[in-house]
């Protein structure tokens, strides 16, 4: 793998975006406070981040599509250890806040981060050393189209489970 295209996939998929977000947020609170920053900006913004999951599924299918629907055995062997890893993650972490007396606004979203592989990183990362055909780009597709409801499911047991916790 040449560095050169890690370091490019490094700048491109990390660097540029936290940087372009980490300045975003420090111009506006400048410009127009904290308060409008968090009631008016990330209230406008919040619709924009599940629209970009939707289109990033929609490209993903478009390219990948052919072949998950051509390999489905290749996509459970993929899928399965990967549903079985995520939820066995988040049952240790939560459980082990649940012990350990830990807030439910802390056991919740460290259980959730714990359990995440990331794969949207992934992915950008497989497509840009692989190649949008190769077998790295198709696990790591899977592994998106496998995360989201699965993270979805573990977020509504969190909830349903708040009470478990203390304050």
């Amino acid at each position: 793998m040449p560095w050169n295209t890690v370091i490019l996939s490094v700048v491109l998929y990390i660097v540029i975006p936290l940087t372009a977000g980490y300045l975003t947020r420090r111009t506006l609170i400048g410009r127009r406070g904290q308060r409008w920053f968090d009631d008016v900006f990330m209230k406008r913004l919040a619709p924009v981040t599940p629209a970009a999951l939707i289109v990033t599924l929609v490209l993903l299918f478009a390219f990948q599509g052919e072949v998950i629907l051509n390999n489905p055995l290749h996509i459970l062997l993929i899928a399965v250890p990967l549903v079985v890893q995520t939820f066995l993650i988040f049952f240790v972490a939560y459980g082990w806040a649940r012990v350990w007396k830990v807030r439910h606004c802390i056991a919740a979203p460290g259980a959730l981060i714990g359990a995440s592989n990331f794969f949207e990183l992934a992915v950008a990362a497989a497509i840009a050393l692989f190649g949008l055909q190769s077998g790295a780009a198709l696990a790591t597709v899977v592994g998106v189209l496998v995360e989201v409801p699965v993270m979805l499911i573990l977020v509504r047991i969190a909830n349903k489970s708040r009470h478990w916790f203390p304050g």
